[in-house]
Parts: structure tokens; sequence; C-alpha cells
């Protein structure tokens, strides 16, 4: 059963009225994914906002809080250039934590951190962020990288899970996913 807006923590509700007033789009549309949408959500809108990086930040923390609160405890967050980038740094912001990007491509160092950007060290605990996820493909090369990397993965955190899918790809590999929100959330089915 899908929350609904009376249900959702402070933090929740300002970040659903965030996403309505600078992100959500309605029309016809073609995701990435290569699904047909009468919606689409522009996160990097909100997320790119500085009058909504603290919301973001705290958005983040706050989803991981309600959930357990052990998930708050990392070295470092991070995820894929471009979307989990202010992400990441909005967490940092919040939390005084060490921010990292992981580049679509490696740089030629020929090792693996040459795909990781900032101070990130193995061995490190790490949250992995993104804005919106759909089927989680981004989330997943975020993964493998810092996998790759020596690091734990302590949790994997979104602001927005608009495909209601990558609970369950998160558990097939041991992972925990949070989300601040959910597409009904927002009044739209998962996957829609």
């Amino acid at each position: 059963m899908a929350m609904t807006n009376t249900q959702l923590r402070p933090t929740q509700q300002l970040l659903v009225d965030a996403f309505k007033k600078h992100a959500v789009q309605e029309g016809d549309f073609t995701l990435k994914s290569g699904r047909k949408s009468a919606w689409y959500c522009i996160g990097r809108n909100l997320t790119f906002r500085g009058d909504c990086i603290e919301l973001v930040g705290h958005a983040i923390m706050d989803a991981l809080q309600a959930k357990d609160p052990s998930l708050t405890e990392f070295d470092a967050v991070g995820g894929i250039v471009v979307g989990a980038i202010p992400v990441a740094m909005a967490v940092a912001s919040v939390t005084g934590k060490n921010a990292f990007a992981v580049r679509k491509e490696a740089k030629d160092h020929g090792d693996v951190s040459s795909l990781i950007a900032g101070p990130l060290q193995a061995g490190q605990k790490v949250l992995i962020v993104e804005d919106t996820v759909t089927t989680g493909g981004s989330l997943m090369e975020s993964v493998d990288a810092v996998l790759a990397m020596g690091c734990e993965i302590v949790a994997v955190a979104a602001l927005l899970d608009r495909g209601g899918e990558i609970t369950a790809k998160c558990e097939e590999r041991g992972l925990i996913f949070v989300s601040s929100i959910g597409a009904p959330d927002l009044g739209f089915e998962f996957g829609s």
C-alpha cells in the first residue's frame, strides 16, 4: 500500500512539495529504460538548487535514520556522475562527511581507484546515493566501483524511488536500499 501525504514525516512532505514544484513534469515521455511514462522527474532541477541543498541532505539522512539509525554511520558518501553528485554534496554538507564521485569511465591511471574522484579510501564505510531511481542501473555502477575499491557499503539511498524495483535488486546483492520518497508519494504508481 502506498503512503499518503498525511503519513509522511515533515522532511518527506517538504521533499514532495519541492519535487512537485521544481522537478516533476507531466506529458508523454520515453524513459532511459525505454519505458513510456505520463510523468517525468528531472531530479537535477531540484538537487542543483541552492535553496534545496539543505533539504536534500536532511531528506536522505532522515530516511536512513527512520529505517535504521546505524545506517547513518558512514565515512563517505557518493555516487555516479552527474545525478548523484549534488545529493552526495548535500549529505556531506549536513553531516561533515567526505563526498566522492564515481566516474563513468576510468582515468588513464590504470587502477580501480581511477574511477573514483574525491577522498575515498579502501576500507571505508560508504553511503551510495542518487537523485531518482527507476531501474537502478546507475546505482549498481556506483556499487561495483566502490566494492572494487575495497570499501564497505552501509546503504544505498535515493531521494525518489520512481520504479519500485531497486529494493529487490539491492537485497539480491546483500545491500540495504532506502528512499526518501516513492512515486506514490507524488501521486503516481511505481513504474508508471
